[in-house]
């Protein structure tokens, strides 16, 4: 029993710092976009964003698809011989496919360019194909520690690699631009800061575990490991690779419909740059429903296994609560203060209207990420995997429809459509596998009426502020008063309404990362009801 408890403990001690290290992760690829966009304007953000999905799809695929995947097989491995095997076999299979894909943008960078509109493009897909050279080392090594229960090392390299990609990104960028290089180099120097990058996560990991591949192996049946490594990563990794499918989608469509529209080159370059504005405010928007993704997904699969009790229910409701309460705030708040947002972060307040429409994204993939998670831990991927097809099905088809007529308004009007599809699909294939009661009616009554109370002290005082309180104040910094403001006041009003009306239990509270204070501040507001 002592072997048990201690398994767990470790387990989920390794998976906190996994958490803790994805959420650094996730919140520096979110923030560095901002000072780049700074730095080389809107038309350098377009030239970044357009190449950035070809390597970020692989990024994701191989360091987090196929570690979990590899993962898995040497978890199952009966011997010291077998998970020697399992890593050679993984190793090889992903050289292969790594070699593969780096010939394929070498040769074909010139096509992927010309089919998005923009032949210049060439040298930053060319540069961005070395990062998949690394990624089998990456992913194997990443793949053995997880396996072991010995996060540490994966949390370390994570977070190193991430680091230092966006130390060289935005050094470099700054570097060049003052250089009076154009935005295409600054756009190859911040590619190859992303290789260098993860070249660095593979040196952290190397360092820990040196003896990864030395020791004999035995026979094993590689087309079963190959077909699992595959089954598996593409699977884990579908709701991940979801956003830069999407982004991609964009990148082979917005652009060239804008020239299609008749817009000039220039301007509809801007316009595309601009409309990428939205992408690091959705990644930092789905920053709690990812987190919990990775949180408390491991309580759900330890509980579910567990014969007596409840098993997994209470927390299978407290996560898609929790998701969609999140989700919904970040959704709506952000739209309401967007074109303050806009200007504060990105120096004007261009395209706020589409922008506004662009992050309503956050609810529909807060629900995605957490759902599709529940799902993977149930056994239950096949179906998840086609919805999300689906959906980027729905978002290509819209992005036809809509851009000829709507602009870049058209293709955010698109991602939530795809989106909806996607979350919409989830949730009733959710309902039939497993009937849980999600949420009781009274959740979706009260978080109308904490929205309602949201609007009611957002609009007046962004009116107010604007227009008297900072209006002597520099147009940015009365932006960023006025937004910060008005996010600290939205929040106070929604958690307060939240709170009192206990549609989240104390103890609910403090098994969310970063709860207790929470259920200590709820506790005191609801003491004389108890």
């Amino acid at each position: 029993m002592a072997t048990t408890d201690w398994n767990m403990k470790t387990f989920m001690k390794g998976a906190s710092i996994l958490t803790i290290s994805a959420i650094i992760v996730k919140l520096l690829a979110a923030v560095y976009r901002i000072p780049f966009q700074n730095l080389v304007g809107d038309k350098g953000f377009y030239i970044y964003q357009q190449v950035y999905p070809f390597i970020g799809i692989f990024i994701v695929w191989t360091s987090y698809g196929f570690a979990v995947a590899v993962s898995k097989l040497l978890a199952g491995s009966t011997s010291f011989g077998e998970s020697k095997a399992v890593k050679r076999i993984a190793f090889m299979y992903l050289s292969v496919l790594s070699v593969s894909f780096f010939i394929v943008l070498m040769v074909f960078a010139p096509t992927f360019a010309h089919a998005m509109g923009d032949p210049e493009l060439v040298s930053l897909l060319r540069a961005g194909a070395y990062i998949v050279l690394v990624m089998p080392m990456l992913a194997v090594l990443k793949g053995a520690f997880q396996s072991e229960g010995y996060m540490t090392p994966v949390a370390v390299s994570n977070v190193g690699e991430q680091a230092l990609r966006v130390a060289i990104i935005l050094m470099g960028t700054w570097l060049a631009v003052r250089a009076g290089a154009s935005l295409y180099t600054a756009g190859e120097v911040a590619m190859w800061g992303a290789v260098i990058g993860q070249a660095a996560g593979v040196v952290i990991l190397a360092l820990y575990y040196r003896n990864a591949f030395k020791g004999p192996a035995v026979k094993i049946n590689t087309w079963r490991v190959v077909k699992e490594l595959t089954y598996v990563s593409l699977s884990v990794s579908a709701s991940s690779l979801i956003l830069l499918l999407f982004q991609m989608a964009d990148s082979f469509t917005v652009y060239n419909t804008l020239l299609a529209n008749g817009f000039a080159s220039d301007t509809a370059m801007e316009m595309k740059g601009v409309y990428d504005r939205g992408q690091p405010l959705v990644q930092m928007g789905i920053l709690i429903a990812s987190t919990l993704a990775l949180a408390i997904v491991p309580l759900i699969a330890h509980h579910a296994a567990k014969k007596e009790g409840r098993g997994a229910e209470p927390f299978i409701s407290l996560t898609f609560r929790t998701a969609f309460l999140f989700g919904w705030a970040a959704a709506v708040g952000l739209a309401l203060v967007l074109p303050y947002v806009n200007e504060m972060l990105f120096e004007t307040r261009d395209g706020s209207g589409t922008l506004m429409i662009f992050s309503l994204q956050i609810f529909w993939l807060s629900l995605i990420l957490p759902l599709t998670a529940m799902l993977q831990g149930a056994g239950k991927v096949k179906i998840p995997t086609l919805l999300l097809i689906v959906g980027l099905v729905v978002k290509i088809v819209a992005n036809q429809l809509l851009i000829p007529v709507l602009n870049v308004t058209g293709a955010a009007i698109a991602g939530n459509i795809g989106f909806a599809v996607i979350a919409c699909g989830l949730l009733f294939y959710f309902r039939r596998i497993l009937p849980v009661k999600l949420a009781p009616l009274r959740f979706y009554g009260w978080l109308l009426v904490s929205t309602i109370g949201m609007l009611a002290i957002i609009i007046p005082w962004l009116f107010v502020a604007d227009e008297v309180l900072f209006d002597q104040l520099s147009s940015r910094i009365g932006a960023t008063v006025s937004a910060l403001t008005a996010v600290v006041l939205g929040a106070a009003v929604f958690l307060l309404i939240v709170m009192k009306s206990r549609i989240m239990a104390e103890k609910e509270w403090y098994l969310l990362p970063f709860g207790k204070r929470l259920a200590r501040v709820q506790l005191m507001l609801t003491k004389h009801r108890r």
